[in-house]
């Protein structure tokens, strides 16, 4: 188990702990810890992110920038890649589940997640201009996806910190609940998730995917290859033998 980051299991929810007190900042050890606990998530069917302490994160570590230059900086930047790819190409639902600050890398972590819940009091920002950066971990063009090219431009280039009501108005947070709330709301999503199709859930990851990279037409080409095989999934199959003989809403499902 990480000293920075662990992976723990509520049934069929695995959940990525963030928890290097008292900021969580993402320096080197904190990227090998998450990229471990990925490792460990392949049998689970929904991944929910949360952060231990007062803080989501304080973002990266600022430590590792020092005296950073040339190559070894374009592979610190793909280690922080790796993290962000390889948590969107997940093949289930990820929620992340964000309180408190959320900063840099922390909040690209977020962005990588297929939905984001965040409490009243969480502030976000990509403050990576204070130090002369760039967000490293896809952060400016996540932020681009889901709110627009002018909203992120203004976002990274401001430097500044946004409240959870103006990134939820922005199309960026999915949801925001009161601060007692949050943990709690959040895994039970989380479990609802996990107690669905998970292969369907996969399939609409994809289809969501082939849009954002190809548009509508070309997403269009692509669902009949990404939805035919749910055919013949145990969950399909079942599901439609319980619809038939006892009406919609009582299906269960195992992910097979």
């Amino acid at each position: 188990m990480g000293e920075h980051a662990r992976l723990e299991r509520h049934g069929d929810v695995g959940v990525l702990v963030l928890d290097d007190p008292p900021l969580n900042l993402f320096g080197r050890e904190m990227v090998g810890d998450i990229l471990a606990a990925l490792d460990e998530a392949d049998d689970v069917r929904a991944l929910l992110v949360r952060a231990e302490g007062e803080y989501f994160t304080g973002g990266a570590d600022v430590n590792v920038f020092d005296g950073l230059t040339g190559s070894d900086a374009e592979r610190f930047a793909e280690e922080l890649l790796a993290i962000t790819h390889r948590i969107e190409d997940l093949p289930f639902p990820t929620l992340a589940s964000v309180h408190g600050l959320c900063l840099t890398a922390g909040l690209e972590l977020s962005l990588a997640c297929d939905m984001i819940w965040a409490a009243e009091s969480a502030r976000f920002g990509l403050v990576e201009a204070v130090v002369g950066l760039t967000p490293l971990m896809g952060g400016t063009q996540r932020m681009a996806e889901r709110a627009g090219p002018a909203r992120a431009r203004e976002f990274v280039m401001s430097a500044g910190l946004y409240d959870a009501a103006t990134l939820e108005r922005w199309n960026v947070l999915n949801r925001v609940l009161p601060d007692g709330e949050l943990a709690e709301k959040s895994m039970r999503f989380a479990e609802r998730l996990a107690a669905g199709p998970t292969r369907a859930h996969g399939a609409t990851k994809r289809i969501v995917r082939a849009y954002l990279e190809h548009g509508v037409r070309g997403a269009d080409e692509r669902t009949p290859n990404i939805g035919a095989p749910l055919f013949e999934t145990e969950d399909l199959r079942g599901a439609v033998k319980t619809f038939l003989s006892e009406g919609p809403g009582k299906a269960t499902f195992n992910g097979r």
